[in-house]
């Protein structure tokens, strides 16, 4: 990290997001509705792609405890970042994303196209 700067959320392996879904926390979930058609998603996720999501963040952000995914981990970074941003501070970004969590066996829901 450029100057000792911390990220403003905690990455977190598909068990650790297995245990903060359990615990309660907002799962939002910001790829694109196409890709939840071809790569499934998690249970319980809200779907807030991830331009949506920049636009007005605060509009999906009623609490604390969130956990963002995306494909990879990528998006879901950029929306902690923005979360952070707006005063949220309990974040947590799935790191290698959905792909990480299907290695693993977790749980996946595909919704009809």
């Amino acid at each position: 990290m450029a100057g000792g700067m911390q990220e403003p959320y905690r990455r977190v392996s598909p068990q650790e997001a297995q245990q903060l879904i359990d615990g309660g926390a907002t799962v939002i979930d910001v790829r694109e509705p196409r890709e939840q058609v071809q790569d499934g998603r998690l249970p319980n996720a809200t779907l807030v792609p991830l331009n949506t999501f920049l636009v007005n963040p605060r509009q999906y952000l009623e609490q604390d405890n969130v956990l963002f995914m995306c494909k990879v981990g990528q998006r879901s970074a950029i929306a902690c970042e923005m979360a952070a941003a707006v005063g949220m501070t309990r974040l947590f970004n799935l790191e290698g994303g959905i792909e990480a969590w299907k290695k693993q066996g977790l749980p996946v829901e595909f919704p009809q196209a």
